[in-house]
């Protein structure tokens, strides 16, 4: 065996190989970098900044929606006097305050399944609120009022909130209510992926950022002491890196909703 001759041809073959290898990096670096064409699609501009968003399938059924116009409830002895195992009492007639005679456990997981069972079967009109959002630090679970299956956002008039000790377990809560709500003004809204451009369109979606599917819900647009007009919303959760925000888009007039409020 020629070692020599050998040795020569693992080196051709290396050199050869390397040679390919560095022209197909350079080749991927360049294609990565490649700038975004003028008319590139607001699809290309999102996905160029790494914006990723979950399917978002147009409901047709959902194109129109009505404007909603609501008074704020005031509760009634009667109706506290049907609530077993917990100290009520009234506030203002628009607010209960409660206390429970038994800790309910939530246990070291908290899954809001759980905590929806104990909602519908202890609370007044407990199957109209659906979980909203659970507070560590503050010991709190939010739950929001709906209406025909939407979620009434960041609405303090319609919300029960419900109180942690240091051993998970929920003792009381207080609770607000939106009743008489009519239906006025059915008219076009904006589609979900429509409310993801609006929010990018104005910078407020950062590079790399993941969406949430949005969910179609109502925000207060007019409000004053017993009633308020809501309009629907579309709510967007937005995640970057560790942080994760609410966002919100007029699904009448695409305008951005401004809340301080944000997820843990």
């Amino acid at each position: 065996m020629d070692w020599n001759k050998t040795k020569t041809i693992f080196i051709i073959v290396f050199l050869v190989l390397d040679v390919f290898l560095l022209s197909q990096l350079i080749k991927k670096n360049t294609a990565s970098k490649a700038p975004l064409k003028r008319d590139a699609s607001i699809e290309e501009q999102l996905k160029a900044a790494g914006i990723h968003y979950e399917p978002i399938q147009d409901d047709k059924e959902k194109n129109k929606q009505y404007l909603l116009y609501a008074k704020t409830k005031n509760f009634t002895e009667e109706e506290v006097s049907k609530l077993e195992n917990q100290d009520v009492k009234i506030e203002g007639k628009t607010k209960l305050r409660a206390t429970l005679d038994k800790p309910f456990k939530l246990g070291a997981q908290f899954e809001p399944d759980v905590l929806d069972t104990f909602v519908k079967s202890n609370i007044l009109n407990g199957a109209k609120y659906h979980f909203w959002r659970y507070d560590k630090d503050l010991k709190q679970i939010t739950y929001s009022q709906q209406y025909k299956d939407n979620q009434i956002f960041e609405n303090v008039n319609g919300q029960l909130t419900l109180y942690l000790d240091d051993d998970n377990e929920v003792i009381g809560y207080e609770q607000t209510m939106l009743d008489s709500i009519d239906e006025y003004n059915k008219e076009q809204i904006i589609t979900g992926f429509q409310a993801i451009i609006t929010l990018f369109n104005k910078g407020m979606i950062k590079p790399d950022s993941n969406i949430k599917k949005p969910e179609l819900g109502y925000y207060t647009l007019v409000q004053n002491a017993e009633s308020q007009v809501l309009t629907p919303t579309w709510h967007l959760i937005v995640e970057n890196g560790d942080k994760k925000e609410n966002m919100f888009v007029n699904a009448f007039e695409g305008s951005v909703i401004t809340t301080e409020k944000k997820l843990e």
